[in-house]
């Protein structure tokens, strides 16, 4: 596989991660791999839990998380659209009539936030750092 293959691509209003969000992470992953040959990564996050990421070969393709212990977000695949300007999106897309669910979240590879639209479907707005592999 090329090295361009695993690159992000930050254009906007592309759809370039999918998170599998689920209160059972151990039963998602041996759905997902066993369903689609997926292979696992993992990575420590920095409140200590562990971030799963599905590979196909050495691609990534998706994420599963387990939301913090206080959450009541139902088990979902949570798509990330790419933004330009996160903090413009968001402010948008509240005048259009969204609901924020999770302020600005700043990461070493980018930001996201994650909303719902006035019909109550659920995604997440991602300005990735150009300068980080993810």
């Amino acid at each position: 596989m090329s090295a361009e293959a695993n690159q992000p691509d930050h254009t906007p209003g592309i759809i370039p991660w999918t998170e599998l969000v689920t209160n059972d992470k151990a039963a998602s992953v041996a759905f997902y791999t066993s369903l689609f040959g997926w292979a696992t990564d993992e990575m420590a996050m920095p409140n200590g839990d562990t971030y799963t990421m599905f590979k196909q070969g050495e691609r990534m393709v998706a994420g599963c998380v387990v939301p913090p212990g206080d959450s009541e977000a139902m088990p979902m695949w949570l798509s990330y659209v790419n933004v330009e300007d996160i903090d413009a999106s968001i402010e948008k897309a509240q005048e259009l009539g969204a609901t924020i669910h999770k302020e600005r979240v700043d990461l070493p590879m980018g930001s996201f936030a994650i909303l719902s639209d006035p019909q109550g479907a659920t995604f997440a707005f991602w300005q990735g750092n150009q300068d980080a592999d993810c």
